[in-house]
This record gives C-alpha cells, sequence and structure tokens, in this order.
C-alpha cells in the first residue's frame, strides 16, 4: 500500500512539472495500512448493531403508523359513507313523510269543503224555511189585517157618510 501511495505522489509531482517537490514533515492525510480493513470491519458491525436495534424497529413503527393512519382514513371514509347513506335514508324519510303530510293535509281539506257545503246547505235550508214560515205568518197577518182594515173601513166610511149626510145610513 505504501508502494502505492509513493507511486501517486510521484505521479502528483511528474504532473507539476516543478521536478522534485519538497517533502513536508506533516503526516500524511489519507494512511492506507491495514487497519483500513479493521475500520471496514468496525464500521460493518456497527451497520449491523445499528440496523438491528435501531432501524428495524424504527421502520417497524413506522409501517405500523402509516398502516394505523390509512387504517384510520379507511375507517373514516367507511363512517362518512355510511353517514351520507344515512342522511340520504333521512332525506327520503322525510321527503316521503312530507308527501304523507301533504296528503293527508289536501284530504282534510277536502272534508272540510264538503261538510262546509253540508253545513251551509243545511243552513240555507233552514234558512229558506224559516224565511218561508215568516212569509207565511206575514201573509196571514196581513189578511187578517185587510179584513180587519175593510171592515173598519166600512164602518168608517159610514160614519163619515152619516155625518156628512146628516142622517143615518140603512143598508
Amino acid at each position: 500500500m505504501n508502494a502505492f501511495v509513493t507511486l501517486l505522489q510521484a505521479v502528483a509531482t511528474e504532473a507539476a512539472g516543478a521536478g522534485a517537490a519538497p517533502r513536508s514533515a506533516e503526516p500524511q492525510l489519507l494512511d492506507l495500512d491495514g487497519t483500513v480493513f479493521l475500520m471496514l470491519g468496525l464500521f460493518l458491525v456497527l451497520l449491523l448493531i445499528l440496523w438491528q436495534f435501531l432501524w428495524k424497529p424504527y421502520l417497524r413503527v413506522r409501517d405500523e403508523r402509516v398502516t394505523r393512519v390509512e387504517g384510520a382514513r379507511d375507517e373514516a371514509a367507511k363512517l362518512e359513507a355510511e353517514a351520507a347513506t344515512r342522511l340520504a335514508r333521512i332525506d327520503t324519510s322525510l321527503a316521503e313523510a312530507r308527501r304523507n303530510g301533504n296528503t293527508e293535509m289536501a284530504k282534510l281539506r277536502s272534508e272540510a269543503q264538503v261538510r262546509e257545503q253540508h253545513i251551509v246547505s243545511e243552513a240555507q235550508t233552514a234558512a229558506r224555511a224559516m224565511l218561508a214560515e215568516a212569509r207565511a205568518k206575514l201573509e196571514t197577518t196581513l189578511a187578517a189585517e185587510r179584513t180587519s182594515l175593510r171592515t173598519q173601513t166600512n164602518v168608517l166610511a159610514r160614519e163619515i157618510a152619516e155625518k156628512t149626510l146628516g142622517r143615518r145610513l140603512t143598508s
């Protein structure tokens, strides 16, 4: 590995064209030796441990939450559809009740009109009977009064004639 790093340094120096680059006393930034495999192994072990104890539970909880949320949405949609169905059923029942009420009201109005006509007819018949009876009574009274007036007229005319003539009239 060190040979590869040295080769890279040499290629970089050649590319710069400055000839020999001065060496610094600073340690190299990337040291590729046997510890790379150890770090890679530790990374993989840490990855497995974190996968088992962190990511798996997190993903399971997340999936459960998504499932619960979707279940709640499905339940809400189901309840909303059921509520819409119930509302439609109630609206239908209400419309039918209104129709029945209007039909019943029309029937009652018709019966009331028939009854009103019957009562008015009876009242008119009774009024006509009372009027006919009153007219008959009036006619009877009028005839009696006319007879009485005729008699009184004859008597009065005789008295006036006797007073005018000064003598008694014989009939």
